[in-house]
């Protein structure tokens, strides 16, 4: 939160968990699990094939709430002057929270054609916002400064949009197979307000209460995604119509977009210019409870790394500045879905 261009500035610190705080210890291991877990959900345990599939319906259309569990975004940045150093001031978000939304997909023969509109609506309690700041030029490890404060996700949104193609047949697999690279496009903003926090001194050991609204910010990704989605559907089991288990996985080229306006410091503010890549993947389970209606569960993971330019406006000391100098923007989302779709 804090920009620190060294004895030129006044400085207000903003939140992050002291040294790497939540990005890598949640990062790790998450990757190669959900790629085994993919395989599986993609491979049949038994030799038992469903039925023949009939002609698939046209359109579908699907319901669904998303809950996000220990998930966040964050950005940090370096200190801009010699000697230069990184990190200078780390920011990280928490946005556990309960979004809701529609799917619509339209089948073209093998092709078909998706959109998913997901929001979080109302005001959320997401957790904490967490500054840190290493501002000893000659200790650059040392953690000086650090705040933590309530973190509110404001309404939020995310739009995506994408084609595939089925290609089990041309692959020779039977009809209970669904084989089906896809492209895409994907969009995420998110909205959050800190405030109410306490900002702890390490350097002179001062505990400082920071009452009321502190800084509002928001981010974007636009995400650009190319993928695979795979499924087995295994027929009638325990009463069900039909039973299938799905996964699928993609890589995506990332623009992202960050506005931090410190509300206790009028016209400060901070952005961040990114770029970089997504890993995203989804496994999951549908229960056919009729011919038409399904019932679907899914668990998904979301890994964003970008780097890019840090710029800094500061109208009361009169500071416009940009550098790139360790300046990192980051989010790690992990949530379950349920949804109820219609085929029709």
């Amino acid at each position: 939160m804090r920009d620190r261009v060294r004895a030129a500035d006044v400085h207000m610190s903003l939140p992050c968990r002291g040294l790497k705080g939540l990005s890598s210890r949640r990062a790790t291991g998450v990757l190669p699990l959900l790629a085994c877990l993919l395989l599986v959900a993609a491979a049949p345990l038994r030799a038992e094939p469903g039925p023949a599939v009939s002609a698939a319906p046209d359109w579908s259309f699907e319901l669904k709430t998303k809950v996000f569990m220990d998930s966040f975004t964050a950005y940090e940045f370096g200190e801009p002057t010699p000697p230069t150093y990184g990190p200078l001031s780390r920011l990280e978000f928490e946005m556990d929270s309960v979004w809701a939304g529609f799917a619509a997909r339209r089948r073209l023969d093998r092709f078909s054609l998706g959109l998913e509109y997901l929001s979080s609506s109302l005001h959320q309690e997401g957790g904490h916002m967490r500054d840190s700041d290493w501002e000893d030029v000659t200790d650059p490890g040392r953690l000086t400064t650090f705040s933590k404060s309530e973190c509110t996700l404001r309404p939020s949104f995310q739009v995506s949009a994408d084609l595939d193609a089925q290609t089990a047949d041309l692959l020779g697999l039977g009809p209970e197979w669904d084989v089906r690279p896809f492209v895409g496009f994907r969009f995420q903003e998110l909205s959050f307000l800190a405030h109410d926090g306490t900002q702890w001194d390490y350097v002179f050991g001062a505990v400082t209460p920071l009452p009321g609204h502190a800084l509002t910010f928001r981010q974007t990704w636009r995400q650009y995604f190319l993928g695979l989605a795979l499924g087995y559907d295994w027929g009638p089991v325990l009463g069900l119509h039909h039973f299938k288990t799905t996964g699928r996985a993609d890589v995506a080229y990332v623009q992202g977009d960050n506005r931090d306006d410190h509300l206790l410091r009028p016209d400060r503010i901070t952005r961040e210019e990114t770029d970089g890549y997504a890993v995203h993947a989804v496994l999951g389970l549908v229960l056919g409870l009729t011919e038409n209606l399904d019932l679907g569960l899914e668990g998904e993971y979301l890994g964003i790394e970008t780097t890019g330019t840090h710029k800094l406006h500061d109208g009361w000391f009169g500071i416009d500045m940009q550098w790139s100098n360790d300046v990192h923007v980051w989010s790690r989302q992990t949530s379950l879905q349920l949804s109820l779709t219609y085929s029709f």
